[in-house]
């Protein structure tokens, strides 16, 4: 499962996560490239443009709703309330609190 990170509206990066089930987060070559793009989180900062995790990075987890909204979205969606990867791909597409914005990539077999 994969998903497109925007900052803004602008390809920022890609998250996926692993057959192994670890995460990572990778910086578009073109956003990282450019200087004037930010960081998309202090966490994520630019100097390095691959990041891996064992766990959901804290900084999308923080994109997660909680509490009722989040059963709402689990009941809604039919989502495993364990599965935080695919809500987040499910639920940051649109209408997100501050610049980020994650749309599910679709893999073609």
């Amino acid at each position: 499962m994969r998903g497109a990170v925007y900052y803004n509206g602008l390809l920022a990066g890609l998250l996926e996560k692993t057959a192994s089930g670890a995460y990572r987060f990778v910086y578009d070559d073109l956003y990282f490239a450019n200087n004037a793009f930010p960081s998309i989180s202090l966490t994520l900062y630019k100097n390095t443009q691959e990041f891996i995790s064992d766990h959901l990075f804290a900084f999308f987890y923080g994109l997660l709703s909680e509490g009722v909204n989040k059963d709402i979205q689990c009941r809604l969606l039919k989502i495993d309330e364990a599965d935080d990867f695919t809500r987040l791909l499910q639920t940051t597409g649109i209408d997100t609190v501050g610049a980020i914005t994650i749309k599910p990539i679709v893999d073609v077999v």
